[in-house]
C-alpha cells in the first residue's frame, strides 16, 4: 500500500524547488509516465534553472514544477499558491528525502544516477577532486572527448575531467587511459573516477598516489582483477 505521507507535495505546495526534489526522489516511477514532449520542455526548463540568474532560475523552477503538475495530478496537485518568489531565504535550496532539484537537473540533462543522499555526497567528492575544463584539456593539446578519459558533469553540466589523468604539459597519460579501458570509463565515468580517488585494499593507496610511481604498473594489474571478478 503506498504511504500517503510519501506523495505529500514536500516543502510545502509554494515552493518549486521541493517539487523538483520530489521528483528526482521518485525519477524511477515518475519518468515513464511524462510524454516525450513533456521530457523535453522539462530539460529546457532545468537547463535554464541551471544557468539563469537567481530571479530567472525562480522563473524557471515554477514553469517546470508547473509541468510536473500538469503531467501529473495524481502526484503533484496544482497548488494556486506555487510561487516563483521564496518564502524564506533558502527555498530555493529546498530539498526531499537527501534529493534537490539540481539532482533532477542530472537524471534529466547529464543522463546518470549519482543523486540522492548518498550518491549525491560521493558525486560532490569527486567533483570536489583538482579537474581542468574542456577548453582546458584542449588548450593543452588533448582532445577532451577522446577514449579512454574520465568525464564527469560538475555543477551546471559543465564537463570536468579529473586532472590526475594529465602530465604537467597536458598530455593524456597513456598509463591511465590504459587502466580507464580496463575499468570500461567511457560507459562508467564515476564508477571510474571512484576507484581512481578511493582507497584501494589490494593496492594498500589510493590508484592516483601512485602515478608516477615504481608502484604504478600495479594500477593495471589491479584494474584486471576487478574486472576479472566481474
Amino acid at each position: 500500500m503506498t504511504n500517503p505521507a510519501h506523495h505529500a507535495d514536500p516543502g510545502g505546495p509554494a515552493n518549486p524547488y521541493a517539487r523538483l526534489a520530489a521528483a528526482a526522489a521518485e525519477w524511477d516511477e515518475l519518468h515513464p509516465r511524462l510524454t516525450p514532449e513533456a521530457l523535453r520542455q522539462l530539460g529546457l526548463l532545468l537547463a535554464a534553472l541551471r544557468m539563469a540568474d537567481a530571479e530567472a532560475a525562480g522563473r524557471a523552477a515554477l514553469l517546470a514544477a508547473r509541468l510536473l503538475g500538469e503531467q501529473l495530478p495524481d502526484r503533484f496537485p496544482r497548488e494556486s499558491r506555487l510561487t516563483a518568489t521564496p518564502e524564506h531565504p533558502d527555498a530555493g535550496v529546498a530539498g526531499h528525502l537527501g534529493f534537490s532539484a539540481e539532482d533532477l537537473a542530472v537524471l534529466v540533462l547529464d543522463g546518470h544516477r549519482m543523486v540522492g543522499p548518498v550518491l549525491g555526497e560521493v558525486r560532490a567528492r569527486l567533483l570536489a577532486a583538482p579537474s581542468l575544463g574542456d577548453a582546458e584539456v584542449l588548450e593543452g593539446g588533448c582532445d577532451p572527448y577522446g577514449p579512454g578519459l574520465v568525464r564527469l558533469h560538475g555543477a551546471g553540466g559543465l564537463v570536468r575531467l579529473p586532472a590526475f589523468q594529465f602530465t604537467a604539459d597536458g598530455r593524456a597519460r597513456a598509463l591511465v587511459r590504459e587502466v580507464n579501458a580496463l575499468l570500461d570509463a567511457d560507459h562508467d565515468p564515476w564508477g571510474a573516477a571512484d576507484w581512481w580517488l578511493s582507497p584501494n585494499g589490494w593496492l594498500d593507496d589510493v590508484p592516483q598516489r601512485l602515478l608516477d610511481t615504481p608502484r604504478e604498473r600495479h594500477l593495471v594489474t589491479a584494474a584486471e582483477l576487478l574486472t576479472e571478478g566481474e
